[in-house]
């Protein structure tokens, strides 16, 4: 019997980017198409997308790609879909109702015709001859959040990304246990599994619970109330809803995303508003802000969203003053930190009051469970095998030790394969069976992959220590050392820096006079370049970008 391969094309460390490849014999299933997000040492790129030059190199070799199956809504799950599609063969990609409406908002942004097709729950859907699959309901911090559980010739995989186990959901839709006990009396092979918070040993706090806090916080406010949270987050967003009826305010929507995701979800009988409570975003001076609340878009800080451009007196409809309230309803996703709190900064400088989740954590619940929760998901799949997901490398570890082992399984029934691993799955057991080079795509403006190490190391020297430019002529095949010219930015303030240019005149010159008459003239460059930092480093302890330009006259 062949082996059913998986391989996490967006890596294993990270906690986005979610994107699994598993393959039997020719047939391709694919679960999930996320980005990830850049961090301090990427300046410039604005997300990351996984690296499918496995996949492409599969199907060039005859690979069939027989579908592509969507867990959920965050763009950690669907964001690289319009990015890596267009260099795909076209395939049927499956959703839940909401995901399918904003899977297909992103692709219509870049005009992108593909059509996601909506399938219900705990129906198994064959999808060719060795793949089938059924989508599982759970509760997660955006509705419509399944689990996949995946048939496959050698058993079934239970595919169980981001979740947690609310007891009171908004929408009232618990997480389906007893469907996933069902399938577990089926015999469930291998269960991946979310363990993204598995640090935490409380059962996490419904996301109805947060709904009296906002109302708590909301009211009693002189000005308006202005809202940030995660632009999918209906459940959040509904609360936010029924706190602005009781306490008589209008309720406004602002920013892209969550205009967007707020017109998906109400379409889909998502999102409910009581009569007359939706304003008009470009009518809003003609509501008192006392009776105003604005659900804006930028929880994270990013830079140019709409509440940032709030923040900083820049926005065309929203000005905050003193009178009104700011709650970050979010907590802040690892590496925005610097973000986040300078639009917190920012505002608290101008005397305007700001609630976050440090200072009320009740006003933010979590959508991962926890290790009580995941532990409970376990016994009730009683998989052979597990391979905790969703999590950086401690997440997985703590995963291993607190819930599997805890649970009964030996180190060698807990998968942990490193970024790159592929795995082969057959009834001999599980084995890393191949190695793929597995490099983030990084999305830069309109480029796409054209950002790799060497230009975002070239960035972060420009901004650490500036460039230096050499001008150098060259007359008739000889060098003029003595009209040379050195050009800095970033480096050194050139009128308070006559020393330094000098120091940099005599190293170059010398470095030309022993090698120019063996080498060519980009050979002489690189030596240029190389022997000249070192020299700077042992001087100035600064390493600037040094660029040697040779000007033939």
């Amino acid at each position: 019997m062949s082996k059913l391969k998986l391989l996490p094309l967006g890596g294993m460390s990270s906690v986005t980017q979610n994107m699994y490849l598993y393959q039997y014999e020719k047939e391709i299933l694919l679960v999930d198409c996320g980005i990830g997000f850049p961090d301090m040492y990427m300046p410039g790129v604005d997300t990351l997308i996984p690296d499918i030059s496995y996949l492409q190199e599969q199907v060039q070799n005859g690979a069939k790609i027989v579908a592509m199956l969507l867990s959920h809504g965050h763009d950690d799950h669907i964001g690289a879909l319009p990015y890596l599609l267009p260099d795909l063969p076209n395939f049927p990609i499956y959703a839940s109702p909401l995901t399918a409406g904003f899977a297909q908002d992103r692709l219509s942004d870049k005009k992108i015709d593909r059509e996601i097709q909506v399938v219900p729950d705990k129906k198994m859907i064959k999808l060719s001859q060795f793949f089938s699959f059924e989508l599982i309901a759970m509760t997660h911090s955006v509705p419509d959040t399944k689990h996949i559980v995946i048939n496959t010739p050698v058993g079934k995989i239970y595919h169980g990304s981001d979740f947690k186990l609310d007891k009171a959901p908004i929408d009232g839709i618990l997480s389906d246990m007893a469907e996933v006990k069902r399938m577990a009396d089926q015999g469930i092979l291998l269960a991946l599994v979310d363990s993204l918070r598995v640090d935490r040993n409380v059962w996490t706090k419904s996301e109805s619970s947060v709904g009296p806090a906002l109302e708590k916080e909301m009211a009693n406010v002189k000005g308006k109330i202005l809202v940030t949270l995660m632009s999918s987050h209906i459940h959040r967003i509904q609360q936010v809803v029924n706190a602005c009826a009781k306490l008589g305010r209008k309720v406004a929507f602002v920013g892209r995303s969550v205009e967007q995701n707020v017109a998906s979800a109400s379409l889909l009988n998502k999102l409910h508003f009581p009569d007359g409570i939706q304003a008009d975003k470009n009518h809003l001076a003609e509501i008192a802000d006392n009776k105003l609340c604005i659900i804006v878009a930028g929880s994270q800080g990013q830079e140019g969203s709409s509440l940032v451009r709030a923040v900083y007196g820049e926005h065309p409809i929203i000005q905050i003053t003193p009178q009104d309230k700011v709650i970050f309803s979010a907590n802040i996703i690892p590496g925005n930190e610097i973000n986040y709190y300078a639009a917190i900064d920012e505002l608290s400088a101008n005397n305007v009051e700001v609630v976050y989740p440090e200072i009320n954590r009740d006003i933010h619940s979590s959508g991962h469970a926890s290790s009580v929760e995941q532990r409970e998901l376990v016994d009730t799949l009683s998989a052979k095998y597990l391979m905790p997901i969703g999590g950086a490398d401690r997440h997985r570890a703590i995963f291993r030790k607190i819930v599997a082992n805890a649970a009964g399984y030996d180190n060698q029934h807990v998968l942990l394969p490193k970024s790159g691993e592929v795995l082969g799955i057959d009834n001999n057991g599980i084995k890393v069976i191949d190695k793929v080079l597995l490099n983030a795509k990084a999305v830069d403006g309109l480029g796409i992959g054209d950002v790799g190490p060497i230009v975002l190391s070239d960035r972060l020297s420009l901004s650490k220590a500036g460039i230096i430019v050499l001008v150098i002529p060259k007359i008739a095949g000889t060098f003029d050392l003595a009209k040379m010219k050195v050009v800095s930015r970033g480096f050194v303030f050139m009128k308070e820096a006559d020393e330094v240019i000098a120091f940099i005149k005599e190293k170059t010159a010398e470095i030309i006079e022993v090698e120019a008459q063996t080498i060519t003239d980009d050979d002489l460059k690189k030596k240029i370049e190389r022997k000249l930092a070192k020299k700077l480093y042992k001087v100035i302890k600064r390493e600037p970008m040094i660029v040697p330009v040779i000007v033939e006259l």
